[in-house]
């Protein structure tokens, strides 16, 4: 069984779901999942958890976004972008100042109301499903933070331009840009969206659904390409590495807590850090966490799950 990540930049008209169904055929591998859903007319980076690494999803300590979205003035839609049904269309004159002049509303810790096309449930179902039935209900506003907004483009004759945004874990790119249309007092729609950086991921880092394809064909194994499959380490490069001796590795593997001032992190660890923890031979144990005077398992990845 593979137990890692590999990073796919997902296609247009793919869903995610679409992406992981067909990466279990090709491979032949049923644990897989994904760190956070793209829209199926977005592009971009979609990170692919194998094995033990699904049991990273919601502890990922990097679960921030960048994309490079593209828009259009002067009309809005029932998905909030260019391929749902136009609802209302006006000439816009917008400038790219008058757009600037916007932004800063909208950094820092923000409040959104997710679409109607979202896979949020309401009552225990999918937005979307009651949204292709025609049924609007309400929804209860979500804080996100957006860090970064940018205007890089604007072609003012044709009222098009693109974003650059980062963003936290659950932010709607569409609902941004429908939001700061509708401040600007002539709506705007989403006409492309890529996912630049997901998970501490860039688009430098994957690997396309078609070079996935020839591997499989030519009879290659993605888990023997060092290239496509990542360690589940690589998601937690963000904490200190404490490597071990064997017995203490031993200890550790097996579930039990080891003695803080008997490791390299004596009297610099504060209570609640994290560590990765590993053994002499660079294999990679799990997540420990400091609790008084123990190192703790905060959770585990078994080579063999």
């Amino acid at each position: 069984m593979m137990n890692g990540i590999i990073v796919v930049n997902k296609p247009q008209e793919f869903t995610s779901f679409d992406v992981v169904a067909l990466m279990r055929r090709l491979c032949g591998q049923r644990k897989i999942g994904h760190t956070g859903t793209l829209d199926p007319m977005a592009e971009g980076v979609l990170p692919l958890l194998f094995g033990s690494a699904t049991k990273a999803q919601d502890i990922l300590p990097d679960s921030d976004k960048e994309y490079r979205a593209g828009f259009r003035l002067g009309m809005t839609s029932d998905t909030l972008d260019i391929w749902g049904e136009i609802k209302t269309s006006c000439e816009s004159v917008c400038s790219e100042s008058e757009i600037s002049y916007m932004l800063p509303k909208y950094r820092g810790e923000i409040f959104q109301i997710p679409p109607m096309y979202s896979a949020v449930k309401k009552d225990g179902v999918r937005l979307y499903d009651l949204a292709r039935k025609g049924e609007e209900v309400e929804r209860e506003p979500r804080k996100v933070v957006i860090s970064k907004l940018e205007l890089v483009t604007f072609d003012e004759e044709k009222q098009e331009g693109s974003f650059v945004v980062s963003c936290s874990k659950g932010t709607y790119i569409r609902t941004l840009i429908d939001d700061i249309g509708r401040d600007l007092g002539c709506g705007a729609v989403m006409t492309s969206l890529v996912r630049t950086k997901a998970c501490g991921f860039t688009l430098e880092d994957c690997i396309t659904i078609d070079e996935l394809r020839v591997l499989t064909e030519e009879g290659r194994q993605p888990e023997k390409s060092e290239k496509l499959l990542r360690s589940t380490e690589s998601l937690f490069d963000i904490y200190e590495r404490l490597t071990l001796g064997d017995k203490q590795a031993f200890r550790f593997a097996n579930g039990n807590a080891i003695d803080v001032n008997r490791t390299a992190i004596k009297g610099r660890a504060e209570e609640g850090t994290i560590v990765r923890v590993g053994r002499n031979d660079g294999s990679f144990i799990g997540l420990g966490i400091v609790c008084g005077e123990q190192i703790r398992i905060y959770k585990m990845f078994p080579e063999t799950a």
